[in-house]
C-alpha cells in the first residue's frame, strides 16, 4: 500500500508541476495575465481544499479504498482535458476537476498510512510526500522536453495513462472492498477538536501561513526566475528541479528525526532557514548565488511537509484521524489557494520581489508561533 499510494501521489504531482515550469508558454498561448493565472491556480486549489475534510470524515466511516479509486479516476480525466485545453474556459475546468479528484485521494491515502505505520508514521508520511518532489524532478525534464519538441498540452496524455493504469494496480492490490454509509457529517466536533487548546490553534495558524508561502512560491517560482532574474525558460525550469531534488531526500529524513526527537522543532529549524535563503534569493542576482538560495530554501521549507501531518494525526482520535487531518489540511490549502492569485496580483502591479518577500514574512511568523511553548 505504501509503494502503490506514494507512486500515484508521485505521478498526479508529476502532472499539478507541470503547470508551474509551463506557466509562462500557457499564458502567452491562452493570452492570459499573470492575474488571470494566478486565480486559475487559486480555483485548482480551492477545488482541492473543499474536499479535503469530507473525504477524510467519509474515509473514517466508510474505508479509505471507497474514497482512493474514485480520486484517482477523477484525476485522469482531468489532466486529460489539460490535453485537451482549447482556452481559458477548458483550462479552469481541466484545473477543478483535478483538484477535486487530488482532494479524494490525497486524505483517504495518508490515513490509510497511518494506520498501517503507526510508530512509523513519520517515515511513512516522509517516504509519501517525497512523491512530490520526485513528480517535480520529472516535471521539470519533462517540461522542457515538452517546450523543445512538442506542445504543452502533449505531457498531460501520458500522466492521464499512468494514473489510470496505477488506479487498476491499486484495485487488484487492496484487501478492503466498497462500502457506502452514513453520509452526515461531524463538522463541529472536528473543528472543536482541532481548536481546543491555544497551541493547537496556534499550529494552525502557523501552517496556514505556512502554506499560504507555499501555494505562491511553488507556482510562481520558474516565472519569477524568467520575468525577474533573466533567466531563459528553459533555464527557470532545469532551476525549478532544485526544490524537489533536495525534497526528495529531505522529506524522509525529516519524518524520520521527527519520529526520533521533536517534530516541533524540527519544523522550525527549517522554517527558519527557509526564511533566510528566501531573503537571499531576493537579493542575489548571479545564477549560481540564485541555484544556491534555491537548494538552501528547499532544504528548509520541505521539511514542513510530513511534519506538518503528522503533527495534526498525532493529536487525532484512532476514530477520526481521517476528519481531523481532513479539516486540518482544508485549512491549510485555502491559504495555499491564495498564495498563487496573491503573487500574481502583487507582480501584475508592482513587482515579484514585493511579493516574494511578504513570503519571508509568513516563514518568521510561523517559526515563532510553532516555538512557543
Amino acid at each position: 500500500m505504501l509503494v502503490v499510494v506514494s507512486l500515484g501521489w508521485a505521478t498526479l504531482q508529476t502532472g499539478r508541476f507541470l503547470l508551474s515550469p509551463l506557466l509562462p508558454t500557457i499564458i502567452t498561448d491562452l493570452g492570459i495575465t499573470e492575474a488571470t493565472a494566478g486565480i486559475a491556480l487559486a480555483i485548482f486549489q480551492g477545488s482541492y481544499a473543499v474536499v479535503q475534510y469530507p473525504s477524510g470524515e467519509y474515509s473514517d466511516r466508510w474505508n479509505r479504498t471507497t474514497l482512493i479509486v474514485p480520486g484517482m479516476v477523477v484525476i485522469a480525466v482531468g489532466f486529460g482535458l489539460f490535453g485537451l485545453t482549447t482556452g481559458l474556459v477548458t483550462f479552469l475546468l481541466a484545473s477543478t476537476v483535478v483538484g477535486l479528484g487530488k482532494g479524494l485521494f490525497a486524505i483517504p491515502s495518508r490515513a490509510l498510512l497511518s494506520d498501517l505505520f503507526t510508530d512509523d508514521r513519520g517515515r511513512a508520511l516522509g517516504i509519501y510526500a517525497a512523491g512530490t518532489d520526485a513528480g517535480g524532478l520529472l516535471s521539470s525534464g519533462i517540461a522542457v522536453l515538452a517546450l523543445t519538441y512538442f506542445t504543452w498540452r502533449t505531457p498531460f496524455f501520458p500522466i492521464a495513462v499512468g494514473l489510470a493504469a496505477l488506479t487498476v494496480v491499486y484495485t487488484v492490490t487492496t484487501r478492503d472492498g466498497y462500502h457506502v454509509g452514513e453520509t452526515t457529517l461531524d463538522l463541529r466536533s472536528t473543528v472543536g477538536r482541532l481548536v481546543e487548546s491555544n497551541r493547537q490553534r496556534e499550529t494552525l495558524v502557523a501552517f496556514s501561513l505556512f502554506y499560504f508561502m507555499v501555494g505562491g512560491f511553488i507556482n510562481f517560482v520558474p516565472t519569477y526566475l524568467a520575468r525577474a532574474k533573466g533567466f531563459s525558460e528553459s533555464l527557470a525550469g532545469l532551476t525549478f528541479a532544485i526544490v524537489f531534488a533536495v525534497g526528495f531526500a529531505v522529506k524522509p529524513a525529516a519524518g524520520i528525526l521527527g519520529d526520533r526527537i521533536s517534530r516541533r522543532a524540527v519544523a522550525v529549524g527549517g522554517l527558519s532557514v527557509a526564511a533566510t535563503a528566501m531573503t537571499a534569493l531576493i537579493l542575489v542576482g548571479s545564477t549560481l548565488a540564485i541555484w544556491v538560495a534555491i537548494g538552501v530554501f528547499a532544504l528548509g521549507y520541505k521539511t514542513g511537509f510530513p511534519l506538518a501531518d503528522a503533527i495534526i494525526l498525532d493529536g487525532a482520535p484512532a476514530d477520526g484521524t481521517g476528519a481531523d487531518l481532513g479539516a486540518a489540511r482544508a485549512l491549510f490549502l485555502i491559504a495555499n489557494a491564495i498564495g498563487p492569485a496573491y503573487v500574481g496580483i502583487v507582480a501584475t502591479y508592482a513587482s515579484y520581489d514585493l511579493a516574494f518577500a511578504g513570503f519571508v514574512v509568513c516563514l518568521v511568523a510561523a517559526a515563532a508561533l510553532l516555538a512557543r511553548r
